[in-house]
């Protein structure tokens, strides 16, 4: 028994072109406006933002705050908070200066990222990178900051 080709059984993957239009065929490359390119040509054409491996940009605004002089917690907010407290404890006390209110803000950043760092080092005496409560627990007992929560 012989097998029979039966080319017009075949479909074609060429896109069909409209009766009407030219049979010529051009001797160079398709004129369309967007030329076929490969995958990887796309890829190096669209130049997007580098992304950087883990921890990268983490240590880069670390390093960036701590070039920095400016404080790190919001004005507005904390102002309210500090009046709010004084008011609790001492209610006739209404009006603050400026001075002051800077000078509350500073003293209790200074506190916080001295809390913060030693914290860090006992996650770190721990073999541990993950700060943890039990870690400002043990900061806030060495250095003799009040009782621990």
């Amino acid at each position: 028994m012989a097998r029979v080709k039966h080319s017009a059984a075949r479909k074609s993957t060429r896109k069909q072109r409209p009766t009407g239009a030219s049979q010529t065929a051009s001797p160079g490359p398709s004129t369309s406006t967007t030329p076929r390119r490969s995958p990887i040509v796309r890829k190096a054409e669209t130049k997007g933002k580098r992304r950087l491996r883990p921890g990268v940009g983490a240590l880069r605004e670390i390093r960036q705050l701590q070039k920095s002089t400016k404080l790190l917690i919001p004005v507005a907010p904390f102002v309210r908070t500090v009046k709010e407290i004084s008011n609790f404890f001492a209610p006739d006390i209404t009006r603050w200066t400026a001075e002051a209110l800077l000078a509350i803000q500073e003293a209790s950043e200074d506190y916080l990222i001295r809390l913060f760092e030693e914290a860090m080092l006992c996650a770190i005496h721990g073999k541990r990178v993950t700060l943890m409560k039990k870690d400002w627990e043990l900061a806030r007992r060495l250095g003799g900051k009040g009782q621990p929560w």
